[in-house]
């Protein structure tokens, strides 16, 4: 069961430009740290010392490693913004229920509610 929420657009406004905002930040973060992948160096030799092989295993890890958080970031983003568009923003998109206006001014871009949350993480 789904919850009507009226959230006035006047409200919202600021929300999305927030979220907006922080979609582009992380968007060329992404791009920036894509770039700063040691295995996609034009200068990249093939045989190295095991000891710069392991540097750049390393940094690829690495890389790898916030580039799928900054993804993850950016589809939360996404997310939100999506119920904003929708006018679903503040219901939990997993029990429909309204999301606690304390949590949603903490974490704007949250698309569940914390007793969902919490479930998740068990």
């Amino acid at each position: 069961m789904s919850e009507k929420i009226n959230i006035p657009k006047k409200l919202l406004l600021p929300v999305k430009i927030f979220l907006e905002t922080e979609l582009m930040k992380l968007k060329k973060m992404l791009k920036k740290m894509k770039k700063g992948d040691p295995f996609t160096d034009p200068d990249r030799v093939g045989e190295n010392s095991p000891e710069e092989d392991l540097d750049e295993q390393v940094g690829h890890f690495d890389s790898q490693v916030k580039l799928n958080f900054l993804k993850k970031q950016i589809i939360q983003l996404r997310k939100a913004l999506s119920m904003i568009k929708i006018g679903k923003y503040g219901v939990c998109e997993r029990c429909g229920k309204m999301i606690d206006t304390d949590r949603l001014g903490v974490k704007p871009d949250t698309t569940i509610c914390i007793k969902c949350e919490k479930e998740r993480e068990k």
